[in-house]
């Protein structure tokens, strides 16, 4: 999956933070509801607008970053 034709980042929409494509729903929100513990089931519920694939998408686009940028953990 191409987490590209799901996500967009317009700086006119949400500040230019990533978004679900055709809708106001950042990227940080679908996956702060992943890592509070929410199912894709009951994220789909809160939000409506969404479809399994574009949580997937967000998951994708996290994990790219993740390889990109190098994160400093205290030891």
């Amino acid at each position: 999956m191409d987490w590209r034709n799901y996500i967009t980042v317009d700086p006119l929409i949400c500040h230019g933070q990533a978004c679900i494509k055709g809708t106001r729903i950042m990227v940080s929100v679908v996956l702060d509801n992943l890592a509070e513990g929410l199912d894709i089931q009951e994220t789909l519920k809160s939000y409506p607008s969404l479809t399994k694939e574009a949580i997937q998408a967000s998951i994708n686009y996290a994990a790219e970053l993740a390889r990109e940028r190098f994160v400093a953990v205290a030891a």
